[in-house]
């Protein structure tokens, strides 16, 4: 009898201690609540986000929210493909979002890049806004999700293709740009302060173009953060390079100091110089203005190798070609100095993204 009383004894204290263990997630669980109402169908993503960065620094949501926004879309159709799947529309209780929809064999892709969007302070005006990360198996198949916010005018290559920008808008949408690296490239000292990130990939295909015209920054799969403490460079797993045509000098002869975090900001500001360029082309002063191209299209073809590129940028110095149109308008004779301050061949010798941001902003 006393054996079977002890018995029983522990099994009603092992009980209480995994009833006790599985509590634990309920403050998290609980944000799908009446303090988190996800239910409610008077809720906006806008809402959910404000609630839940107000004051913490996060820039992301719950992850038992990001599940359930992510669980409740109806795609739509796709607007979008790359290297690591389809971007689609799709629908959450009559709003638009962008999902983006990873191959399983992308999980460290997929992986890097929800967690570059969730940096503490990272959300700002001028980068992609991040919803959710989820993978959603279908019995066959896993997909991975990336959902953040939709623009209707699509990508900065889709809209420089399609149509022509007065000099007020260039300046606008480039002074957004460089706002955007800025916010990234700086550090944001304190307990819960921002890392400094590098994007690594910047181009007129990894920017989007918001309603208002202006631009914000996306694609952070490929970006680097530095690491204070240690002053080092946290880098993703991923084997996958940035885009040859957009590549700096140092980076093309891989003469780049990989264990040096200024390194690839300025690699980025080449980037930006060059992007400059494309919307530059694309601005109509008095019913004049050239046909969209891509950065060094005159002198490589439409996909070109990492040799090609390195023999025009490094061996020939070459960059992109000045018109003469733009000495006579002020605005892009300004921006043309610029762009030639981003693409210098000696990185110590680039503009920083906070001085391109002062600059641009002292010419609206």
């Amino acid at each position: 009898m006393l054996l079977g009383a002890l018995f029983v004894g522990v099994l009603m204290l092992g009980r209480r201690k995994r009833n006790s263990g599985a509590r634990q997630i309920l403050p998290e669980d609980s944000l799908c609540g009446a303090s988190y109402p996800i239910l409610n169908g008077h809720t906006t993503i806008q809402g959910l986000i404000e609630m839940s960065t107000s004051g913490s620094g996060s820039s992301g949501l719950p992850l038992l929210v990001q599940r359930s926004i992510a669980r409740q879309i109806q795609l739509v159709d796709v607007i979008g493909k790359g290297r690591f799947g389809e971007v689609w529309r799709g629908r959450w209780r009559g709003e638009n979002v962008a999902v983006k929809i990873f191959s399983s064999r992308e999980e460290c892709s997929w992986s890097r890049e929800a967690e570059i969007y969730q940096t503490i302070m990272l959300r700002h005006e001028n980068i992609l806004g991040f919803i959710a990360a989820d993978n959603k198996d279908n019995g066959t198949w896993t997909q991975l999700w990336l959902v953040t916010d939709y623009h209707e005018n699509g990508s900065l290559f889709d809209f420089l293709t399609a149509r022509c920008v007065d000099p007020d808008t260039m300046l606008e949408m480039a002074f957004s740009i460089a706002t955007g690296l800025a916010h990234l490239h700086m550090d944001i000292v304190g307990t819960r302060g921002k890392p400094a990130i590098a994007h690594r990939d910047l181009k007129s295909k990894n920017i989007l173009v918001k309603s208002n015209l202006t631009c914000c920054i996306g694609d952070l799969g490929l970006a680097v953060r530095h690491i204070v403490a240690t002053d080092t460079v946290d880098q993703p797993s991923t084997h996958r390079v940035g885009t040859k045509r957009y590549m700096a000098p140092e980076v093309l002869d891989e003469t780049i100091n990989v264990s040096q975090f200024d390194s690839f900001k300025r690699a980025d500001v080449y980037a930006l110089g060059l992007v400059l360029w494309e919307i530059a082309r694309r601005c109509n002063v008095d019913g004049v203005y050239d046909e969209y191209q891509l950065p060094f299209y005159d002198v490589v073809q439409p996909d070109p190798t990492i040799e090609e590129m390195r023999k025009v940028v490094c061996v020939d110095q070459h960059r992109p070609s000045i018109p003469s149109r733009w000495i006579a308008c002020d605005t892009l004779h300004a921006i043309s100095k610029v762009m030639k301050e981003c693409w210098y061949q000696h990185p110590a010798a680039r503009l920083s993204s906070l001085r391109i941001k002062k600059t641009l902003a002292n010419l609206r």
